[in-house]
This record gives C-alpha cells, structure tokens and sequence, in this order.
C-alpha cells in the first residue's frame, strides 16, 4: 500500500491547515464563551466560520461519490477528518460533522427523489441539522434488532410510538429532521422487522425530554437527547426505501460514520500529543524538567507509537471501503472502531496526568475531550459488538480446518 497522499489531498490538507491556523484555533476560546452565555443557543462564531470554509471552497469534503461533494475516496479524506478532529466543533464548520454526515449519505443513497429534494438543499448547505434516532432505554440497543419502537401503518400516514435516548444533535436550534428507526412487522424474521422513516423534529408528539450528560457535560449546543415519541403520524412517504429495510439501511449507514469517527479521534488525540509535549517542557518538578522525567518520555513515545499504529489501521479500513466495499471490509472497520477510541482515552488520560490538576479543569480542554472519547466506546456499536464479529470472522478463516 502506498501511503503517500493524492496531489488532491495534500491540496486541500495544506489549505485545511492554513484554515486551522488562520480562523478555528484562535476562535476556540469563543465558541466556548459562546456557549457557556447560550447554552442552547447557535454560536454566532460558527456561521462566520462556515461562511469562511464555504468561500475557501473546504465545504462537504466527506461525500465520496456525489457531485454535492469533493468526490474524494476514504483514504483522501481520511487525513483531512484527523486533522478536523484536532478540534471538536471544526468538523462542523466545513459541514462534516455527525450525525450529518450519516444522515445525508443515507439520504443520498436510499432517499426518493422528493425526499432528497426535500432535505439534502438544506443540509448540504449547513442551514439546518438532522439527527438519528436508534438507540433506546428500555432495550439493550447494541443489538438493534431489540428495538420496541413502532411504526404502524394508518392509511396515508405512519404513526409513531417509542422512547429514544442518546439522540446526537438534537440539542442543536438549526436540527430539523429525524431519521428515525423503528419496528413495522414484529411478526418478520428478525432482520426484516425494523423500518427507517424521516420525522421533521417539530411534529406533534414529539417530545424532547432532557439532555443526557457525559461525565456531566451536557455537549450543548450540539446534545444527545432523551426524546418520545406519541402518536407521532408521519406521511407515508416518508418512509426510506420501503418497509422491512431499516436494518439493511443501518448496516449501510454505519460503516462510513465509525469510520468517520476514528478519524476525527487521531486528530484529538494527536492534539493532545502536541499539548502534553508543550506542558512538560515548560514544567519544572523535584529540580528537574517534567519533560526529562524518564516516565514522561515513555508515555510521549507510547503515544506516539498508539497514535501511528491507530492512523495505519484507519487508512488500512479506509483502503478496503475503497477497493472492495464497506461489507468486505467490515473487519477492518470493526477493529479500528475498537483501537482508535481507546487509544484515544489513553493518551488523553496521560495528557492529563501531564498537567495535572489542570487538566481536569475547564481551563483545558483535556476533560472534555477524554468525556468524548470515552463516549465513542459506545457510538455505533460497543466495543463488545465489534470484538464478537471481529472473533467471529478470525475463527470463521479456520472452519476447514477443524
């Protein structure tokens, strides 16, 4: 495999980069500030941001094979997510953030042409945002299949009943719609029970309940919500690619957003490579640098050497969705769902340990990253889910020979 980059990617790395330097780093401390004064409010500092990437012509770099987007395959965007990830709101700034991401590939892949006529104008253009609706309390959501939420079929329309929490997005005022899954046939065999359908977010019934808290960061403006649903009728083509197909959607959906996710996770933790190496060169403990201090040196190369082999496994996954297709390429996507988040706690933890108490404080952003790393352990799938199929498929290679 040739790692070196496309001439396109290293364009647009090298002016991504520039981008970072020029307007998302020194604008960090405000969106923050921003938030903290309006908690559920939009950043102002973000629609100047998005209008900036839109005439830097960095906008919707994620779609691979669509003429709304660059056009760049998984491996060219790969770098160019990471560095995104260095920061956590950027992505949303170029119009690559999740669940958006997802949603509009699904759209793009599965949505009728008056669905996509519909929804795809607006959140190409970064006016509104969506959000997707699985994971439920009452069930143990890593199997999807256990999903109790209905959707029942009433004439011209659909109604909707069900309890979903840990909904991404919804806390932001610009979300607007719902990709929303749920059971239409009990009675089908298991795979062929579950329905996607798209619910604008303000129909009556539903309701959001509260923001659910990550190590009590409650992630506003952006959110992950506690939502019912009550009767929610829906028109029946709102329904995406027909009853019966929600979980080949989600299997089709998934593969691009785990990935998505682990690239965006070595930038973060390549970030907080860069802010520990900064601290402990500038620290003196006991007489001596912090940076000299022989169990920081073995934690810098450790990082180093997780950061680098997590990198490779997420260009190898990439690679394979190129070349073979997301369903061949479903170990490699399930290991790097594994390694690229627990790398990621683990060198933010000892970035933390690097500057001590400060670093759980809000004068840093180290807190809030590892609560968002940590997070990731879950999106998508546990690391249990993906450790099983990974075993599973090892095993399988060694069926002939038992």
């Amino acid at each position: 495999m040739d790692f070196t980059y496309s001439a396109r990617t290293t364009e647009l790395l090298g002016r991504l980069g520039a981008f970072m330097d020029a307007y998302i780093y020194p604008n960090e401390r405000r969106y923050h500030e921003e938030v903290e004064a309006n908690r559920w409010g939009h950043p102002p500092v973000l629609e100047e941001l998005k209008a900036k990437a839109k005439a830097a012509g960095l906008w919707n770099l994620f779609l691979p094979d669509s003429h709304h987007g660059a056009r760049l395959s998984n491996v060219e965007y790969a770098p160019l997510c990471e560095m995104m990830g260095r920061v956590q709101f950027s992505s949303q700034v170029f119009n690559c953030s999740a669940p958006d991401t997802g949603n509009i590939e699904t759209l793009e892949r599965y949505g009728t042409p008056e669905q996509k006529a519909r929804w795809l104008p607006p959140l190409l253009a970064g006016e509104i945002r969506s959000a997707f609706a699985m994971t439920e309390p009452d069930v143990a959501s890593s199997d999807a299949t256990n999903i109790r939420s209905s959707i029942r079929r009433d004439g011209d329309h659909y109604v909707i009943n069900g309890h979903k929490w840990w909904i991404s997005g919804v806390g932001d005022a610009r979300c607007e719609l719902l990709i929303f899954m749920g059971k239409t046939n009990p009675d089908a065999p298991k795979h062929l029970q579950q329905s996607m359908i798209l619910v604008p977010l303000k129909t009556p019934g539903v309701t959001v309940v509260r923001p659910m808290h990550v190590f009590g960061y409650d992630d506003a403006p952006h959110g992950h919500m506690e939502i019912t649903f009550e009767d929610v009728r829906v028109p029946v083509e709102n329904i995406l690619l027909g009853e019966g197909r929600g979980f080949e959607i989600a299997q089709g959906r998934l593969g691009p957003g785990r990935i998505h996710h682990c690239m965006r996770l070595v930038g973060l933790a390549e970030r907080c490579l860069e802010l520990m190496c900064r601290r402990v060169k500038g620290r003196v403990a006991f007489g001596r640098p912090i940076a000299e201090q022989s169990v920081t040196l073995e934690r810098i190369a450790e990082s180093r050497i997780l950061i680098d082999q997590a990198r490779l496994l997420t260009l190898k996954a990439a690679y394979m969705m190129d070349t073979v297709g997301n369903k061949e390429a479903k170990a490699e996507i399930a290991m790097i769902k594994v390694a690229a988040p627990n790398m990621a706690c683990r060198v933010i933890d000892w970035a933390i340990q690097a500057h001590g108490a400060a670093g759980l404080s809000q004068d840093f952003v180290l807190a809030n990253y590892y609560a968002h790393a940590r997070k990731i352990r879950f999106a998508d799938g546990p690391d249990e889910v993906h450790r099983n199929q990974i075993g599973r498929i090892e095993l399988a290679k060694y069926a002939d020979r038992l």
